[in-house]
């Protein structure tokens, strides 16, 4: 039985390397979404007392009121926002707060038609039922989409992340006896991260599962390791991931001096 891993946000670059790209959750996104509904409420209603003000000063007659109305509802509900995410390449007042950019399905930058799209539709989900359909549409899609999104084909990215703690493992000690010995294989790719997913959270599993899913992962190692460790199967695979690290380590090193001596002897050819 192998560890499931949830393939939902990865992405391939163009050289076939997984990237993990986590799209902003349903309340921060919700939050983005009211900052800047309350941000085209608030631009209407200036233009409101504005408006007031030049009626009085007879600025404005009957004709013009209304041209100039409906002008300030296109600007408060349709330009700022498709300006506002033009001019900031995907963000918006809201989207900063909470750390998210608009980009599309495959992880590039939008452009016109995408934020033009969303502007468009976003007059109807957002400001017409105020949030009502953007919720329910967020609410029922995996990334949170709303309407607008999902006919320009975008969602909105995280790009502000907790920064992680580094956690470099270390060979046990009683196992420093095995290392000198151990003759560990390189791994499948997909086994060596999982084995790297499991040690990296391994201390937020319960204790039976964390105990099942190493025992798992040990037996898959154990045809790229001889002898195996005599540890329990955690602490076998923190010492056969130190290993091949090591390896893979001296490895580069050794490749980048051939690659300085053979880069001299060209020169002084």
């Amino acid at each position: 039985m192998s560890v499931p891993i949830d393939t939902t946000d990865e992405m391939l670059s163009g050289e076939a390397v997984a990237i993990d790209v986590q799209p902003v959750g349903f309340l921060m996104r919700s939050l983005g979404a009211l900052i800047d509904m309350l941000l085209g409420y608030g631009v209407f209603i200036l233009w409101l007392f504005l408006r007031v003000w030049l009626l009085d000063a007879g600025v404005l007659t009957e004709a013009t009121d209304r041209i100039a109305t409906i002008a300030s509802l296109a600007v408060s509900f349709l330009v700022l926002p498709l300006s506002m995410e033009m001019l900031t390449k995907g963000r918006s007042l809201g989207k900063l707060a909470v750390g998210g950019r608009i980009v599309r399905i495959d992880g590039g930058a939008t452009g016109f038609r995408h934020a033009f799209i969303r502007a468009l539709l976003g007059v109807l989900e957002i400001y017409m039922t105020f949030g009502g359909l953007a919720v329910l549409s967020g609410a029922l899609t995996a990334r949170s989409q709303r309407l607008g999104d999902l006919v320009a084909g975008t969602y909105s990215q995280r790009v502000r992340t907790p920064k992680l703690a580094q956690s470099v493992p270390v060979m046990p000690g009683e196992l420093l006896g095995w290392s000198q010995i151990a003759d560990v294989a390189r791994l499948p790719d997909r086994l060596a991260r999982r084995i790297s997913q499991f040690l990296a959270s391994a201390h937020q599993l319960v204790p039976g599962a964390r105990a099942r899913v190493a025992n798992e992962l040990l037996a898959e190692a154990s045809a790229f390791v001889s002898p195996l460790p005599q540890a329990s199967p955690e602490r076998a695979l923190v010492a056969i991931t130190v290993i091949r690290r090591e390896r893979e380590r001296r490895a580069l090193i050794a490749s980048d001096a051939r690659a300085e001596r053979l880069s001299g002897r060209r020169v002084g050819v």
